[in-house]
């Protein structure tokens, strides 16, 4: 069957299998060559690509929650919009979230997926207690802190090649209310942002949309959106009062059909960019808004990835260290503008501390730009990755759909670590997906 990741590129022959047992996967995993793990596929690129595709979608049961605590403990296959369904009535949220809901835990942890509050809570893998590994030998191992560390290192952020995540176990956020009290102001330039980010530092959420097309004194035009969970007190007296933890709406607008190409192009991202800076006033502004919309914004609208056309997208996102971010996205927004390849969705958020050998975030800040895929593309991404590498930066894995052997090994540096790890799981490695072959890890 044609299968492709969330970015639709690229589109290959594969097969998805699903597994009813341990025993069952242990078995049939034993006999497929090559093979890699996939939840919902809501990676970018080629990371959960492979001939054969173990699927965890089935995979789906809560196992057990404490609501002292707020541990839960649940199978790999479940997704976020499923926790978020059945726990934000009872109080709860999760500790770390990514832009989309439709994602799954093992998915969570394969990826180490961050959020809007990594500059004060890191990633999903600090939440996390402990996982059940299930290797490429059929072996299930218990890997947390306290037992087999350097697996649970290398698993968290490893892109699944280090086995199949079974069940998980962390810590959910105890909330009052299912709202966001949002604060939004603008900055006309890079300058400017990056003095709101500093000034906000101990928001519990932060991010902002850049004008990517920008260009000159107002390279880096932004809007800043912080936000930190709404209490009771909060919403006294307003019209959310009667819903205090209500979910998501589950009716979306849907795009039927892929868009033609040229749809996005530099006129109509000039457009679009023009109207979304401007729909906020100058000046500070505070609103309640439901969780949806400020964490999950596109999640309203089913196949999006189908506005980017047949070719599909990718979406490019890098960190820099701190001393460096400055410097380097001033270069890299100004590379982009100049090229004209506009980006509709190029956020920017702060990062606290790494940690683990192939996870993504390192304490400096992160931009992430969506791109059509399109003839010279890639030239312009080659050239990104140079900056990059320049400012001893690195590209996020989940997203990545062509960057090269010597772009991962340059910026991520426990690299050696993992490939051990790998070796001693895995020594002929039957486990591997499109982009572990492409990266040769």
């Amino acid at each position: 069957m044609k299968i492709s990741s969330w970015g639709k590129y690229p589109l290959i022959e594969g097969e998805v299998r699903s597994f009813g047992s341990e025993e069952d996967l242990g078995r049939f995993i034993r006999n497929l060559s090559p093979w890699i793990p996939r939840g919902l596929g809501r990676s970018y690129g080629d990371s959960s690509l492979s001939a054969n595709m173990v699927s965890t979608l089935k995979w789906n049961r809560f196992l057990s929650f404490d609501e002292k605590s707020g541990r839960l403990h649940c199978q790999a296959g479940v997704s976020f919009e499923e926790i978020l369904e059945v726990f934000v009535p009872r109080g709860w949220f999760p500790p770390v979230t990514p832009g989309t809901k439709f994602i799954t835990v093992g998915g969570a942890v394969a990826s180490d997926v961050h959020g809007k509050n990594h500059h004060k809570e890191g990633s999903f893998s600090k939440h996390l207690e402990s996982f059940r590994l299930l290797t490429p030998s059929g072996d299930v191992k218990t890997c947390s802190r306290a037992e087999n560390f350097p697996l649970f290192e290398a698993s968290c952020g490893g892109m699944g090649l280090t086995g199949v995540i079974l069940d998980a176990s962390f810590r959910m956020r105890r909330i009052e209310t299912s709202y966001i009290r949002q604060t939004s102001l603008r900055a006309n330039n890079l300058d400017e942002i990056f003095r709101s980010f500093e000034e906000h530092r101990n928001a519990t959420y932060s991010v902002a949309w850049v004008d990517c097309l920008a260009r000159g004194k107002h390279t880096g035009r932004s809007l800043l959106l912080l936000g930190e969970h709404a209490s009771l007190k909060d919403l006294k007296g307003s019209r959310h009062e009667k819903e205090l933890l209500k979910t998501h709406r589950t009716k979306k607008i849907n795009i039927p059909f892929s868009m033609p190409g040229f749809m996005i192009n530099s006129l109509s991202v000039r457009i679009f960019n023009w109207i979304y800076y401007r729909r906020v006033p100058a000046g500070i502004h505070t609103s309640f808004i439901h969780y949806d919309p400020y964490f999950y914004p596109l999640d309203a609208i089913s196949n999006w990835n189908r506005l980017y056309g047949k070719r599909g997208f990718t979406q490019y996102q890098l960190v820099l260290p701190a001393e460096k971010s400055f410097d380097g996205l001033e270069k890299i927004l100004d590379l982009v503008s100049r090229n004209g390849l506009g980006s509709p969705l190029t956020v920017l958020k702060a990062f606290g501390s790494e940690n683990g050998m192939l996870s993504f975030p390192m304490e400096g800040y992160t931009l992430a730009l969506d791109f059509p895929i399109s003839n010279n593309l890639f030239s312009l991404l080659d050239s990104l990755d140079t900056i990059v590498q320049e400012c001893g930066g690195r590209v996020y894995l989940s997203k990545d759909c062509r960057m090269t052997a010597d772009a991962v090994k340059r910026g991520y540096p426990r690299l050696e670590e993992f490939l051990k790890i790998r070796q001693e799981l895995d020594g002929d490695k039957r486990l591997k997906s499109m982009q572990s072959e492409r990266l040769n890890i």
